[in-house]
């Protein structure tokens, strides 16, 4: 490696050094009364937001709206003021499971597979497993859906939310259940911290690492009566830049969302205070990206998507009472790829046979230590094939301008030509990134698994599945999305799969089907496996969504009730091919709308 994540500088510190924050912190703990086997081993919650960008907490200077339990972090811990993700959400979620950049593990979309971390990264739930935690997950997880993509493959014991970049209703919603369907109880973002917090009362006598991964305030905007009605007509304080940009019931339905957040972190640290574990407990919170509207974020040019400072710049606060010091602001430039290095050290977690990481461990700056020697650094966003480089002075953008970000954080002024070295270095060690990383990205020949034996149920949504003749996709994004518009026996829908365990199969198809297309008779294929039935039963219910809404949506589908249709069994062969559906009959103008198939392998 080279400068572009500074291992070499930091490869350079003595032993003292790199063990003198730990030494302290274990003291610490002994002078405290802890003994030292508590002090290695830790607890950890890590929070997540969707959307939310660094201007949408109080804590950052956010008059429209008070999140009192978000800034307690900062209050009682240490607020990072430079932290950097990627300009959407599956990369920064690769990110931090893997202390890596995104493109190291494959990951180059945020649909239809190529939101998939490749299967030889180990993840940050699969360190903690091996030390021994008991480890969660619940919530948007946006990795991969199909076992071992799926977090039951990926180090995390229990995990209860959805695996899909996006979710089309937020009350209710149809959810999973470690690989069993469920239905979500409540709004998804109380019902997701319900189950953490019977997770951290379950696992109180014994180390825990939960991840709770909120999917707000990511569209659709949907939120409680109690949160919204504050901001309905709200006048607000502070608007972007370019109020024309914004729009305003947008705007309010974040901010209510967003409290919404706020409200569910209070109920995590009342849970921790209750239980006596805070002292015990690393809590750590970040978004994944910038905010999904034009709206107050600092002036900071760029929202989700960009890869200037404010796609990617967002909040992070990490709480570790009696071991990182209240109050306290970490100036220097981080990022997600150090989470995992940090609460490797912090917790005692070997990383040993992981692959050689992007990220540095912050525990010197967050437990307050002397940093005179805190090597500069580079940070790399990148996304759709732009990147940019930040150092702690200066950001190089993806189209080549250079911003002092000490003088000039809105990326205003050009400063290229009065900084041509700089330019120049930033610009070489760019381009090293992109030769190094980029090459094949996207370049995507990974079927989608089916059939492990210690993991039978294999779900296939239709964001995997390619649509051929008239079907179409009822919504532009996939994530959520269902097929519909079937109106020929020539029409079909496939999907890349690789049955990893031959055997006999249990398929059960969601569908739904208007009365003039009942008796449509359907067939599975894979191969020369073959397994037909009829539809006999009308299911046409109307698309929901559009009552909960606050604004209209944009890309996300509205959502239906489907029914499940157990086909029967059919028998496959390992290997490779595509699973093909299509109608051998059809008495009426149309076939069925499909959500997914799901394959049970039987014993």
């Amino acid at each position: 490696m080279y400068e572009l994540s500074a291992k070499k500088s930091f490869a350079r510190r003595s032993a003292l050094q790199v063990c003198l924050p730990l030494l302290l912190l274990l003291l610490a703990g002994v002078a405290g009364g802890q003994a030292l086997g508590d002090e290695r081993r830790p607890n950890v919650v890590v929070i997540l937001a969707d959307d939310q960008g660094w201007g949408d907490l109080s804590v950052h200077g956010n008059r429209n709206l008070s999140t009192p339990s978000i800034d307690s972090l900062a209050r009682d811990g240490a607020l990072i003021e430079r932290f950097f993700v990627c300009p959407v959400c599956s990369p920064t979620r690769a990110e931090f499971f893997t202390g890596r950049y995104h493109p190291r593990g494959g990951v180059y979309s945020t649909s239809t597979g190529g939101e998939r971390l490749d299967l030889d990264e180990r993840t940050i739930g699969d360190f903690f497993q091996a030390a021994g935690y008991a480890t969660g997950a619940f919530g948007k997880w946006h990795n991969g859906m199909q076992y071992p993509y799926h977090p039951r493959g990926r180090g995390f014991q229990e995990y209860y939310g959805f695996c899909s970049g996006h979710w089309g209703e937020y009350f209710n919603p149809p959810l999973e259940h470690n690989g069993r369907l469920v239905q979500g109880e409540g709004y998804i973002t109380d019902d997701l911290t319900s189950r953490a917090l019977d997770f951290i009362e379950q696992h109180r006598d014994q180390p825990f690492f939960c991840y709770l991964p909120y999917n707000t305030p990511h569209s659709p905007m949907q939120v409680p009566d109690r949160f919204y009605e504050k901001f309905a007509q709200a006048e607000l304080a502070q608007r972007h830049d370019d109020p024309a940009q914004e729009d305003l019931a947008h705007t309010r339905a974040a901010l209510a969302m967003c409290e919404n957040i706020d409200w569910n972190v209070g109920r995590v640290l009342t849970k921790l205070d209750e239980l006596q574990l805070a002292e015990r407990t690393i809590v750590i919170y970040f978004s994944d990206n910038g905010p999904n509207g034009w709206r107050w974020n600092g002036g900071m040019k760029g929202r989700k998507g960009s890869t200037d400072e404010g796609g990617v710049r967002v909040p992070c606060l990490v709480r570790w009472r009696g071991r990182i010091p209240a109050g306290a602001r970490i100036p220097e430039i981080a990022a997600a790829v150090d989470l995992l290095p940090t609460l490797a050290e912090f917790c005692n977690v070997s990383l040993a046979g992981g692959k050689p990481l992007d990220g540095v461990s912050l525990v010197p700056l967050l437990a307050g230590q002397q940093r005179d020697d805190w090597p500069d650094r580079m940070i790399f966003s990148h996304w759709a094939g732009r990147v940019s480089v930040r150092t702690q002075r200066y950001r190089l953008d993806a189209a080549g301008k250079l911003f002092d970000m000490r003088s000039d954080p809105e990326q205003r002024r050009d400063v290229s030509r009065q900084h041509s070295d700089e330019t120049a270095r930033l610009a070489q060690a760019v381009d090293r990134w992109k030769r190094e990383l980029l090459p094949g990205l996207g370049q995507d020949d990974r079927p989608f698994p089916v059939g492990f034996g210690e993991f039978p149920a294999t779900q296939l949504p239709a964001r995997d599945g390619v649509p051929h003749g008239n079907v179409r996709r009822s919504a532009r994004a996939p994530n959520c999305s269902f097929f519909e518009n079937w109106t020929s026996r020539d029409d079909s829908i496939t999907w890349d799969v690789q049955v990893e365990k031959a055997g006999r199969y249990e398929v059960v198809l969601h569908y739904t089907c208007p009365q003039p297309n009942v008796g449509v008779k359907l067939e599975l294929a894979l191969g020369d496996s073959r397994l037909a039935c009829s539809v006999t039963e009308a299911h046409d219910p109307p698309l929901r969504g559009a009552a909960e809404d606050r604004v209209s949506r944009g890309p996300e589908s509205y959502v239906k009730d489907f029914k499940p249709l157990p086909m029967g069994t059919i028998a496959l062969e390992r290997g490779r091919g595509q699973l093909t559906l299509r109608a051998l009959e059809m008495p009426g103008p149309g076939a069925v709308d499909v959500r997914q198939l799901m394959l049970t392998l039987l014993p």
